[in-house]
């Protein structure tokens, strides 16, 4: 039995493909295009969200742990995912690929990008495994009192896929304070823009990995985008992320 074996039995995760399929993806798009990110509350429930950070505590389930000071990344701590991935993450990757690819390759389309993205995830791994991306790049996030994420953007190689996911497994106010999830924009010749993403335990988050387009006055223009993680001021937060492309 698989060290991940209590976290997929019972009735956790049951139709999390239909889940997503039944998301409302022309909301979550258009949040996307106004916002920079799209929050869907209650994605997972309490159980998944236990069950999940109790996972960080496996080791055998990872390929590598972070330590975020000892590479000037923030405090806190987090862990890669190893291959084969847990079924729940590999289903939730795959599952949520597919709308998202449809809205990246719309975006690129808007800002002259010639890059195109497959519908299906299996083919965006090729891809990335064709150019030596080889490394699983689902992970676990740990944060205590007095952490943080430094702003910054998961790009892991030459193949990029510019959306992105995260669950907040831990419940503010409860489990910890402080700690909100921060989107930054660059615009040009403007002054940059913060976005404080309000989640609940359970939250589900989608936001790009590094630019978007913007409709201005002359036209689509680019901007870039950082995310992080304020300063936890108490407890313990940890939180589910999926990134799409793999890592060199």
């Amino acid at each position: 039995m698989s060290a991940i074996a209590g976290a997929t039995a019972g009735v956790a995760w049951a139709g999390l493909t239909e889940r997503c399929a039944a998301l409302d993806w022309d909301v979550i798009g258009a949040d996307l295009d106004a916002w920079g990110c799209a929050v869907v509350p209650g994605f997972f429930n309490g159980e998944e969200c236990q069950r999940l950070a109790a996972a960080y505590s496996k080791p055998a389930l990872f390929r590598s742990r972070v330590v975020m000071a000892r590479h000037g990344f923030g405090q806190g701590e987090y862990q890669y995912f190893a291959y084969p991935l847990p079924s729940p993450i590999a289903r939730l990757r795959a599952a949520l690929y597919g709308p998202l690819a449809r809205i990246a390759n719309r975006w690129h389309e808007a800002m002259g990008v010639d890059v195109r993205f497959p519908l299906e995830h299996t083919d965006l791994i090729a891809r990335c495994h064709g150019a030596g991306q080889l490394r699983p790049t689902p992970l676990l996030l740990q944060y205590r009192a007095g952490d943080y994420n430094c702003l910054h953007q998961d790009l892991y190689g030459e193949h990029v896929f510019p959306l992105q996911a995260a669950i907040l497994l831990s419940q503010p106010g409860r489990d910890f304070t402080g700690g909100e999830f921060v989107l930054t924009e660059q615009r040009p010749r403007m002054q940059s823009r913060a976005e404080v993403v309000a989640l609940e335990q359970g939250s589900l988050v989608l936001f790009p990995v590094q630019q978007r387009p913007v409709n201005g006055t002359r036209g689509v223009y680019r901007v870039n985008l950082r995310h992080g993680v304020s300063r936890l001021r108490s407890g313990t937060r940890h939180t589910l992320g999926i990134i799409f492309h793999d890592a060199q």
